[in-house]
């Protein structure tokens, strides 16, 4: 479980532990990163900053953003963090 910080917001953070991932191997490239629902329970946060995570992500084109909509969600990791994309879908 995440040890919250107060200066920073919560989805922040979680993007920081996914990236930290990615560079560290954890996940592969072209492995599934967590879908909203996994991020939700792991980090028992709300859907919306859930959402805003995977969005963010995508967004500096960390992990390799490969939306996935369908059974089994998430999203695929491709390279390092630094360069690749993350995520799913956003709010």
């Amino acid at each position: 479980m995440i040890e919250w910080r107060e200066n920073a917001p919560k989805w922040v953070q979680v993007a920081e532990v996914l990236k930290q991932r990615i560079a560290d191997g954890t996940y592969l490239p072209d492995t599934r990163l967590p879908s909203q629902h996994e991020l939700v329970r792991e980090f028992e946060i709300v859907p919306n900053t859930a959402q805003k995570v995977l969005t963010k992500l995508r967004e500096q084109g960390v992990g390799g953003a490969v939306a996935a909509r369908r059974a089994g969600g998430g999203a695929g990791a491709r390279g390092r963090a630094g360069g690749g994309g993350a995520a799913a879908a956003g709010g």
